[in-house]
């Protein structure tokens, strides 16, 4: 019988019972892709990480899982499991190895308390998405104001912006025409300035509907910024989640120029809210 320890955070929030929950397996060495993926799966949230010894110069080595599939990266385990690790070691930078590699977050601190960080992402890239028109039907609207592109940082995420708050809270999709697609979280947002609205569908996946997603608020800050409705360098707020009973803020930016991007950073806070065991025959 073998004891798995975990954590259980919230996280792009600072108050417990919000934000996306996420589970941190602190000792699943020797642990099977496959015994990893069933975890994933009965902890039935967002994602699940698997944090292992670093292999390739970083501080550790994460997994993350969602209910279905094994993902290179993800922004709320990857920011989640920082704090995981950092209340526990007195450093101001970790960095993380992931499937898309070493994701460095910065660390601020409250005293000892772990209370907000940065993590720099891996640059997106445009990548390939030929499946407007269905995707707009799936989701019951007749357009986007900007230009709907797809962007992959280790996740692939394509982008709707509506015209108002409100169409995006209403926002009904058939999520069994979504789950057809190809698999790309579906984000679509209104806003502007700094402050946005923003939901993500990705049935595929089996994430439904998720209450925060940081790997997709990199690109959001890259997407709107390379069409001009902020400036490169600008951090913007995004609000996700109320529609789960989960509000969530996200921070992002991107900076470089429209011909190349430089940095993009992602942050937010995030709480421990429990610890437990699972005692198992693995």
């Amino acid at each position: 019988m073998r004891t798995l320890r975990y954590v259980l955070c919230d996280v792009f929030t600072e108050q417990p019972l919000t934000g996306n929950a996420l589970a941190v397996f602190t000792n699943p060495q020797k642990l099977s892709t496959a015994s990893m993926q069933a975890l994933a799966r009965e902890m039935n949230l967002s994602e699940s990480t698997f944090i292992f010894p670093a292999e390739k110069g970083g501080h550790a080595h994460i997994r993350i899982f969602t209910p279905r599939v094994e993902l290179p990266f993800a922004g709320h385990p990857t920011l989640g499991s920082a704090f995981v690790i950092g209340t526990g070691v007195q450093l101001d930078v970790l960095n993380l190895e992931t499937g898309a590699g070493i994701v460095p977050v910065r660390l601020e601190r409250d005293g000892a308390r772990v209370a907000f960080g940065w993590m720099t992402q891996p640059l997106p890239h445009v990548c390939p998405y030929d499946t407007t028109p269905q995707l707009l039907a799936a989701l019951g609207v007749t357009g986007s104001a900007l230009p709907v592109v797809a962007y992959d940082n280790g996740a692939r995420h394509v982008y709707v912006i509506l015209e108002s708050r409100e169409a995006v809270a209403s926002l009904k999709p058939d999520m069994t025409r979504l789950a057809a697609l190809p698999s790309f979280g579906v984000n679509v947002f209104a806003g502007e300035g700094a402050d946005y609205k923003t939901r993500m569908f990705h049935p595929s996946a089996g994430v439904a509907e998720d209450p925060a997603t940081g790997s997709a608020a990199g690109p959001l800050a890259a997407h709107l910024a390379q069409h001009g409705r902020i400036a490169f360098g600008d951090t913007i707020r995004i609000e996700q989640g109320a529609e789960l009973n989960r509000p969530s803020i996200l921070y992002a930016r991107a900076e470089g120029s429209r011909a190349a991007l430089t940095k993009v950073e992602v942050g937010g806070s995030a709480v421990i809210v429990a610890r437990g065991e699972f005692h198992l025959a693995l």
